[in-house]
């Protein structure tokens, strides 16, 4: 459906793209862009392959691909698989992302074992993009000042198993006295006009108007303004925008550079559907610290990026500040029945090692959670936070109940059990149907026979990894010949 562009709107764009804007306006009557990006921490190559068989590659990220949307629905109705409705999404194994949105990541040039910070992070694409470069190492602080917006973005971290991620819930200013120079990279993904929005999500349109822009270019402002004093010497800041207005964009780029004198843009190369900051032509200009993807270029919905680098030499990565503590000795004496679950539901191993490593365990309120292996969680008093590092259960008098958190994290090779519910790659990515289907019964939490369904160990009682084209979607509990369903409630689809 073309949307109604704003006559302002037009107007605006014609006069900064003079002989493009006509091309430009015709995109609007083109179907968006449509984009998923494969999550490494918990695909291998095979199952890669088989989710994006016939899909075309982005061309700024390594494993996100292109997939095609009917032009006659507003639907989610594709000329391929349904990869919203997947069992694989639920389980992680993807995050279907716009296009053009995985482009700024690539330009922090993160490195396992640096210390992240997504400022405005919510609902998790870059977020979780991000921690993919990690590759578990290191450490991303997720951070959206919105509450209902951070509890959505701390369910996708959870969903595409990151372990070494906190979420907090603050605006930039109250965060910049907490974290002065903490960070190695930082991504401002800031709130804006979200011109870039328009052809993906019509109704976006009522919602514009040049106030908004000059409310959002002032916001944009502040939110620099404090992020500066963050991120630590040589490291980088990547400022994004999914909005066309320059007052947003290259002023706002501008302006940084201008009252940050510590400050310098950094040349980057540009990818196939890219173009510099102000460039008409995609030849170079004075702004090669600035992208931009446009619309009648056919590669993405529009995003906007500047890279700028704080004067100083890097003096080694990871997170510079005040830590949390692991478990005192009176807390650790407790730990019994979380170690009998290690103990009789994980293979010997490192995976195993790792969860009974005292000096990485701590309490989070009521939850028993895990630092990264290489890194410390940042003190969380007197910060809101929604997550900290992996949650791995909580104990309930005698017993340890595990999380959903942990199930999403583990493999199914460092599992004594494991319930594996859809064995066929090639037919990975399926709707679910009516829930004739084990993965369809899991996730719409019926119990299921484990006579049915293959895997090692289930005739013993236990906690069982309930998995999909093997990869972890949850936990069951195997007894008297059935799985008990343990998915969440909350998650659970009719």
């Amino acid at each position: 459906m073309t949307p109604n562009l704003p006559e302002d709107f037009i107007s605006r764009m014609k006069e900064d793209l003079k002989e493009r804007a006509d091309l430009f306006l015709r995109s609007y009557s083109d179907a968006p862009k449509k984009g998923l990006r494969i999550n490494k921490l918990k695909t291998d190559d095979k199952l890669e392959e088989a989710i994006a068989k016939g899909l075309e590659h982005i061309p700024w990220e390594e494993h996100g691909y292109y997939y095609n949307i009917s032009t006659d629905t507003d639907a989610d109705t594709y000329d391929g698989p349904a990869f919203g409705r997947s069992p694989l999404h639920a389980a992680g194994a993807y995050y279907i992302q716009e296009p053009s949105a995985m482009a700024p990541v690539r330009y922090l040039d993160i490195k396992p074992g640096m210390a992240v910070l997504d400022l405005c992070a919510s609902p998790g694409g870059k977020s979780t993009q991000a921690a993919s470069y990690l590759a578990g190492s290191g450490l991303i602080v997720c951070n959206e000042i919105v509450p209902q917006r951070a509890s959505v973005l701390s369910s996708n971290i959870e969903r595409m198993g990151i372990r070494n991620a906190v979420v907090t819930c603050h605006s930039p200013q109250e965060l910049k006295d907490r974290f002065p120079a903490a960070f190695d990279r930082i991504l401002v993904d800031a709130p804006c006009s979200g011109e870039g929005m328009f052809r993906k999500e019509p109704a976006s349109t009522e919602e514009w108007s040049k106030d908004i822009v000059d409310m959002c270019a002032a916001r944009q402002k502040d939110i620099l303004d404090a992020t500066s004093v963050m991120l630590k010497p040589g490291g980088r800041l990547v400022y994004s925008t999914c909005t066309f207005s320059e007052k947003e964009d290259e002023e706002q780029a501008e302006a940084f550079l201008s009252d940050h004198v510590d400050y310098t843009g950094v040349r980057i190369e540009i990818l196939k559907g890219m173009r510099y900051g102000r460039s008409q032509d995609n030849k170079t200009c004075d702004m090669e610290y600035c992208f931009r993807i446009w619309p009648e270029d056919g590669y993405g919905e529009g995003h906007f990026a500047a890279v700028f680098q704080r004067d100083g030499e890097e003096s080694g990565f990871g997170y510079r500040g005040a830590s949390e503590r692991p478990l005192s000795s009176k807390e650790a004496q407790k730990l019994a029945p979380y170690r009998d679950f290690i103990d009789s539901t994980f293979v010997p191993g490192d995976w195993k090692e790792s969860l009974l490593d005292k000096s990485r365990l701590f309490m989070f309120g009521q939850r028993l959670c895990l630092m990264p292996e290489d890194s410390m969680i940042p003190l969380l008093s007197g910060l809101r936070t929604l997550r900290a590092g992996l949650e791995l259960g909580e104990f309930r008098k005698d017993r340890f109940i595990p999380s959903h958190a942990l199930a999403l994290a583990v493999r199914a090779e460092d599992m004594m059990r494991t319930a594996e519910l859809m064995t066929d790659d090639a037919g990975a990515v399926v709707s679910l149907t009516d829930g004739s289907d084990h993965a369809g019964k899991y996730l719409n939490g019926q119990t299921l026979d484990a006579g049915i369904i293959k895997g090692p160990g289930l005739a013993t009682p236990g906690w069982t990894l309930v998995t999909v084209s093997g990869i972890s979607l949850g936990w069951a509990r195997s007894s008297g010949g059935i799985l008990k369903n343990h998915y969440p409630k909350g998650l659970r689809i009719p």
